[in-house]
This record gives C-alpha cells, structure tokens and sequence, in this order.
C-alpha cells in the first residue's frame, strides 16, 4: 500500500468515525496500538507514531473502521475510495450539507430507510436523460409543490390495531 493512499484511507475512516465519536456519550477505554492485529495495524500504519495522542473514542471508531475496511471487496474499496475524493473535493457547507442529511436519513425509522433506498434504486435504473429531466421538474417546483408531492408519494399509514374482544 503505497503511502499517499494509506493517509487517504486514514483520513476517511476517520472521516467515517466522525458521527460515531459525536454520538458517544460516555468516555470509551483506549485501545492499545499493541491491541490492534497484524492486518489492523498494516491499514492504520499511518496513524502508528499518533495513536497514542488520538482520543479513546477515535482510537475505538478507527479499529471498527479498519475492520469494516478489511472486510470490504475490492469493489467496495474502489468505491469508497471515489466516495473519499467527492468529499476531498467538497467545500465545508457541502459537507455540513451531507452530514446533516446522513443525520436526518438515521433519524427515520429502518423501513422509512428501505423504502429511501428502494425509490433511490428505482431512480438510478432511469436513463439519464429521465433522471435530468426529473432533477429540472423538481427544481422548477415551489417548496409547498415538492413537499405535496412528498405526501403523495408517502405511505399511508396503518390503522390502529383493533383490540381484541376480552382483552
């Protein structure tokens, strides 16, 4: 692993770590540098001569990260190594921008998240040309349009279940 690319997958796992490390709440152990495997240290080799000064939350976050990392395929590397440089080449308020949609996307609830993924599957499936052409229809819609068609597009929701008789 050459050494610009090891620093470029240190800096997006610890990218990655970001929210994990804000949301926790109460102080986490460190992990020893000594405690991380062979494999671990060799993707986190970058970070060897600083551990010690990281946080406990970060050491923590990056060790799950470096897992995740060896667990991906190499199609999943290459992607979230194209992932890394769309957000190199973010200004700051895109990337406050994201991180505040990736917040509201945790916030649903794991079906409202399904059912996200699937209408986002269904939208790369389109041709380009269909998908520019829905990006201009939705740009040109007032914010009380857009949030209409939201509603329309929104589940219906379920019923209260009836009580049982007797119970």
């Amino acid at each position: 692993m050459n050494a610009k690319f090891g620093w470029i997958l240190a800096m997006c796992l610890a990218l990655v770590a970001l929210p994990v490390v804000a949301q926790e709440r109460e102080p986490q152990p460190g992990i020893a540098w000594s405690s991380l495997t062979a494999a671990q240290q060799q993707v986190l080799a970058q970070q060897a001569d600083g551990w010690d000064q990281l946080p406990p939350g970060r050491r923590q976050a990056m060790a799950r990260g470096a897992e995740r990392w060896l667990a991906m395929t190499p199609d999943q590397k290459a992607t979230a190594g194209e992932r890394w440089k769309r957000w190199q080449k973010m200004s700051p308020r895109q990337r406050e921008e994201l991180r505040e949609r990736w917040r509201r996307f945790h916030e649903l609830t794991p079906s409202q998240q399904e059912a996200l993924r699937e209408t986002y599957q269904r939208f790369q499936s389109l041709s380009p040309e269909r998908r520019d052409e829905l990006r201009e229809r939705w740009r040109r819609m007032t914010p009380e349009q857009r949030q209409r068609a939201i509603q329309r597009r929104a589940p219906a929701p379920r019923p209260a279940p009836m009580p049982r008789p007797g119970g």
